[in-house]
């Protein structure tokens, strides 16, 4: 009883034979070597292949992936985005995110400048310098106003866009290791337009089934964002809308499908609601 396989990967445990009286394979076995014997045989009687015979008629056309935001901050009254506006930009987003997976090697073989030096995966403070700019991670600026005002067009000073020349190029473990690192960097700082521009390229730039760690990490910029708009003083607030994109694409945005019409659960619509 031996097969092709036993060729190329002997027994490390050899099985006296001795005895060949017959194995009852439904009993339990009376000591070590009759044990052997019965893994022995029934190895032997299953088949080389197997194939799983699977119904593809009970296969859900569309599987989504639902990201749980519950542990984020409710919006103040008035503070909320409307349906509709979420609907249009998770639709915009769904659009940007197919237009990237399409054209990705078309982009990431556009030479880049002679001054775009792009970072190591693992270099946390490069990674900070290269998209936020030498004078936001430093503290000196509070915003990108006042960087650009000082800096003009030196991005090693104010950082350098989320160009899709550049985003094309990183691979989803950088990409998940960069917004990693700007999620980290936002937990202790305020909401800056550089930082959003990059965080939403990156989000864009996730291919789905998303990483456990990618969930992760964007449950906790959402949190962030519902913290900082909790704490917003007027509806008319520069960042409000900033802040309300990105809570909405993780919650809605990073799913395999969207429907823009109600959903027929109540407690979904509610929470889409007042976002």
């Amino acid at each position: 009883m031996k097969s092709d396989v036993e060729d190329l990967m002997p027994r490390l445990l050899p099985i006296d034979c001795g005895d060949s009286a017959p194995l009852n394979l439904d009993g339990p076995p009376r000591n070590p070597q009759e044990y052997l014997r019965q893994v022995q045989l029934e190895a032997a009687l299953c088949p080389e292949v197997a194939v799983a015979q699977i119904d593809p008629k009970k296969l859900k056309k569309r599987q989504t992936i639902n990201i749980d935001v519950a542990e984020c901050r409710a919006a103040p009254a008035g503070f909320s985005p409307s349906l509709d506006w979420q609907q249009r930009q998770v639709s915009n987003f769904s659009d940007v995110r197919q237009t990237i997976t399409k054209n990705r090697q078309h982009w990431s073989r556009h030479s880049l400048d002679d001054n775009v030096l792009m970072p190591k995966e693992a270099d946390e403070e490069g990674w900070k310098r290269f998209c936020l700019g030498e004078l936001l991670y430093q503290g000196r600026l509070s915003s990108d106003t006042d960087a650009e005002a000082e800096a003009g067009l030196d991005y090693s000073k104010v950082g350098f866009p989320p160009f899709l020349s550049i985003v094309s190029r990183l691979s989803q473990s950088t990409i998940l290791a960069v917004l990693d690192i700007l999620i980290s960097w936002f937990e202790e700082r305020d909401f800056v337009p550089q930082l959003g521009r990059w965080l939403y390229a990156l989000l864009a730039c996730l291919e789905k089934p998303l990483l456990p760690e990618a969930h992760s990490s964007i449950r906790q910029l959402a949190r962030r964002c519902a913290q900082l708009r909790v704490n917003l003083a007027s509806q008319d607030d520069d960042n409000l809308p900033a802040l309300n994109l990105l809570i909405c694409l993780v919650a809605r945005g990073l799913q395999s499908s969207y429907s823009s019409k109600r959903k027929k659960n109540k407690n979904k619509l509610e929470y889409v609601d007042n976002l």
